[in-house]
């Protein structure tokens, strides 16, 4: 199995130039590459828009279920101390105004005043509670600091007054420049400011705003949560994705290439065999007429010319099993498979080497392959053996040993290991080792191991080699398995 120093340099230079040439375009790279940053891209745009949605919901229903307490409780409050329908919450809340409730008693607006401030003044996770008179002076704040103050250049505030709705905003810092995010405890993480207006009996005209500025730690715990499960299902659906188009796209770019590779070898072997059938035939009937004259003056010389009469034979003999052997590598391989015992076959072959593994002092061994029967036709898959086992006794002419060993059996396959302790193969060696007509071996065509693989993969099998230098070679031969 081990080839020998190579015969043809050109040749080996040749087919070592091919074996450099790689696709200028690599589907499987581009593809991971690109469809890497696509989804990705997808993913964190996709990610970070249902964590914009999350949050603003979350806060929008916190701010909504706020404005709603907020707003009953001052509607409570009113009817709880008995004020007239014709007064609201919001018109009591501002002192300024209290002489102008000639028909509400002092008494009466003060308690439903402080009723409300105090239910305002206790909501949970509250920072800070400013109320806002229609000139946009602090009529009351949990901040005694604010109360009196004139708040200018507020957006949300002006917004809030001006469309009469309710307006939610969501920060994670303090704003200096806002002279009314004046906080008693600052928050940690994530605030809530909600303005909720406050109307007259009519609902037309905005008497009162409510400024609440609140960190639920609930609701921030809950979005963190939900957050995190978030972007762990988007990661992990990004993932799955891509793995899974990844694999598809891998297989695709496998079957491609050795589509590509199958008929790059048949544009090959249609070449090659057309060219080698034409210089065949040629050289068959001369080979004939020289070993036919050759033959005839071997007849009638017995002195000094016989000798180079051999040598004539000897070589024309050599180039006629060329011959065959190149037209035999080239023709089409379309018999159909049968069962065949694999047992026979092989001890056949070694059989037929009888002679020459005496002669080099070989030790055989072979497993048990009784029963095994695999998919192929006789005397192609003794080609097969016979090619392996005359590669490995040629690269033991001092002795040593060789084996044929099962090394895995399936329901589909099974596969015959053949090894060698000859004098192994070099990396490049390895590699050019199924090239066409490329050998190592003095008198060799290089047709060999093309022919084993081609009949192996035309019975749907395959054939893997490997060697080192100095250790050995050994050949993989996977054939399919015929059920018993």
């Amino acid at each position: 199995m081990t080839l020998q120093p190579p015969a043809a340099q050109s040749l080996e230079t040749a087919a070592l130039d091919g074996e450099g040439e790689r696709p200028a375009f690599n589907l499987l790279r581009w593809y991971a590459v690109v469809s890497l940053a696509v989804i990705l891209s997808v993913a964190i745009g996709l990610g970070l828009v249902s964590s914009r949605f999350i949050i603003n919901e979350s806060v929008e229903r916190d701010a909504l279920l706020t404005a709603q307490f907020i707003q009953s409780i001052a509607e409570a409050e009113v009817r709880h101390v008995a004020v007239p329908n014709i007064r609201t919450m919001g018109e009591l809340l501002d002192p300024r105004l209290d002489a102008s409730f000639s028909d509400v008693p002092a008494q009466v607006r003060q308690m439903a005043r402080w009723e409300f401030l105090d239910h305002i003044a206790h909501l949970p996770d509250m920072l800070l509670a400013n109320i806002y008179a229609p000139d946009r002076m602090v009529i009351w704040s949990s901040n005694p600091a604010l109360v009196g103050r004139m708040i200018e250049s507020d957006d949300d505030l002006e917004r809030a007054f001006d469309y009469k709705m309710r307006v939610s905003a969501s920060y994670h810092d303090i704003d200096d420049a806002r002279s009314e995010q004046k906080f008693l405890v600052p928050p940690q993480r994530l605030f809530i400011e909600n303005y909720i207006p406050l109307f007259d009996t009519s609902g037309e005209q905005v008497t009162a705003m409510v400024e609440i500025y609140k960190e639920p730690r609930d609701l921030i715990a809950r979005i963190e949560r939900g957050l995190l499960l978030l972007w762990l299902g988007t990661a992990l659906g990004a993932t799955v994705v891509y793995c899974g188009l990844f694999l598809i796209v891998r297989r695709a770019a496998r079957v491609l290439a050795a589509q590509h590779k199958q008929l790059v070898n048949n544009e090959t072997y249609v070449a090659l065999g057309e060219m080698s059938s034409a210089v065949a035939h040629s050289l068959r009937n001369p080979l004939a007429s020289i070993r036919s004259s050759a033959e005839l003056a071997q007849e009638f010389d017995d002195g000094a010319a016989r000798k180079n009469i051999d040598d004539i034979i000897g070589q024309v003999d050599r180039m006629s099993h060329w011959v065959r052997e190149l037209l035999q590598s080239l023709r089409p391989l379309s018999d159909e498979a049968e069962p065949v015992a694999l047992d026979g076959i092989v001890r056949d072959c070694v059989q037929a080497h009888a002679a020459q593994i005496i002669r080099a002092r070989v030790e055989v061994e072979l497993d048990d392959l009784a029963g095994i029967r695999v998919l192929g036709q006789p005397v192609m898959l003794a080609q097969v053996f016979n090619s392996l086992i005359s590669n490995a006794l040629e690269a033991m002419p001092e002795g040593g040993r060789f084996s044929v060993r099962v090394q895995a059996r399936t329901r589909r396959l099974v596969s015959i290991r053949l090894a060698d302790t000859g004098k192994g193969m070099s990396s490049q060696q390895l590699r050019m080792a199924f090239k066409p007509f490329f050998t190592t071996k003095r008198g060799g065509l290089g047709v060999g191991l093309v022919l084993v693989r081609r009949i192996v993969e035309r019975f749907g099998g395959t054939v893997k080699l490997g060697s080192r230098e100095g250790q050995g070679t050994w050949v993989t031969v996977a054939l399919r398995r015929v059920k018993a």
